[in-house]
């Protein structure tokens, strides 16, 4: 008697799964786009910011160190927060702080910038710790193209941030509405994520994320996180300082600004490609240990003979740091489930970012004290070479 609603009920709800994911794809992009304007627009007018208020280098320096500090700590606590108010609801949340943070930083003062930005990043950490744990639930056949989906998104918005800002800055009228100006990127964000919430209430979007297990006694995942933390490393002193190297070589400042844009594009190609083709390996490691390398010659090249091929070494960069969308893949890979998943991004990403935190503050440091970017690039190589060695390490097959 009950098989015919059954087939009945089986026959109406297909077609709002098949909705609900396309329409939760979306999100997923859209919040994506969303992780990573808010640094990336600060670089290219870091100098106009701190002039207009007066504020000193170590300012600034704080100001580019502070999204990695606030990755960490928010991180840590992404996974009890999606326990207690569900993983989709937690991200609509970590969407509306950021929009929060970004209109608020630019209200008045150096410090008021500082705690704008403060907010704004808690933001984005609750976001990126709980995406990984969405597409791993929720396109669990398909982990490695979401995750290069969701990559190629979020290097998008990277390069959009960078490239974006100089003219916004023009068209506005200043450094303030250029950086507040993306707050309308979150709020359209967090309106299509509500939208999913609503669509499948009581479903994927909205259930509680069970207590996955302790990881801090796992040597494979302490791998994954300094791998994870090294190439954050690298990526925030990028995002934070290469405008300001760029143009001491030369490059004008709208120029620099397009450069720093074109090493996030790069990955944008290289995130919806390289995962994909890398989940279906057993191992991930000559894929990481490869573009590592090329990062690599990147940064020698800017070393060594920064004016001689700008555009070059922004490519080389930009490819080499297109290797997050493989730590991110690793992370997704290493665990074998949706509870396991949620620790491992988050102990990846909290302490990682905690790993990352002192790069752009040790790099302007060593900027003034040298007079010179040689030294500061020096070390970002150094980072390279030991995150193509973790990373190695991370990418073989194995679970945590």
């Amino acid at each position: 008697m009950p098989v015919k609603p059954q087939l009945e009920r089986s026959r109406v709800a297909a077609p709002v799964a098949v909705t609900g994911g396309a329409l939760l794809a979306v999100a997923v992009v859209l919040a994506a786009l969303n992780l990573r304007p808010a640094v990336t627009s600060v670089g290219p007018l870091l100098d106009r910011a701190q002039a207009d208020l007066g504020a000193t280098a170590t300012w600034a320096g704080l100001l580019t160190t502070m999204p990695g500090l606030c990755f960490a700590v928010a991180g840590l606590a992404a996974p009890a927060l999606a326990r207690r108010v569900g993983i989709g609801a937690a991200v609509a949340l970590a969407l509306g702080v950021l929009a929060v943070g970004l209109v608020v930083r630019v209200l008045d003062g150096p410090l008021v910038v500082l705690g704008g930005t403060l907010v704004a990043s808690a933001g984005i950490a609750l976001a990126n710790v709980l995406i990984p744990v969405v597409v791993k639930d929720n396109f669990p056949a398909r982990v490695g193209l979401m995750t290069g989906v969701y990559t190629a998104a979020l290097q998008g918005g990277a390069a959009f941030g960078s490239a974006a800002t100089p003219p916004m800055d023009d068209l506005l009228g200043g450094w303030r509405a250029a950086w507040a100006g993306w707050a309308v990127l979150a709020v359209a964000a967090l309106v299509v994520w509500l939208l999913v919430l609503r669509r499948l209430r009581g479903g994927a979007g909205t259930a509680r994320q069970e207590r996955g297990r302790s990881l801090l006694r796992s040597p494979l995942a302490w791998i994954v996180t300094v791998f994870f933390g090294l190439q954050a490393y690298v990526a925030y002193i990028v995002m934070g300082w290469f405008p300001q190297v760029l143009m001491d070589a030369g490059v004008s400042r709208s120029d620099a600004g397009l450069l720093q844009g074109l090493m996030s594009l790069l990955a944008v190609p290289i995130s919806l490609v390289v995962p994909a083709i890398a989940a279906r390996q057993g191992s991930q490691t000559w894929w990481i240990v490869g573009l590592g390398a090329i990062g690599v010659v990147g940064t020698v090249g800017l070393t060594v003979a920064p004016s001689a091929a700008p555009l070059l070494w922004a490519i080389l960069v930009g490819v080499g740091m297109s290797v997050f969308s493989l730590a991110l893949t690793t992370v997704a890979l290493r665990a074998r489930d949706g509870a396991d998943t949620a620790s491992l991004s988050g102990m990846a990403q909290g302490f990682g970012y905690l790993i990352a935190a002192p790069g752009p503050l040790l790099f302007g440091l060593l900027h003034d004290l040298t007079a010179a970017w040689t030294i500061p690039l020096v070390m970002v190589t150094v980072v390279m070479v030991g995150q193509s060695v973790f990373g190695g390490l991370a990418g073989r097959n194995r679970y945590v």
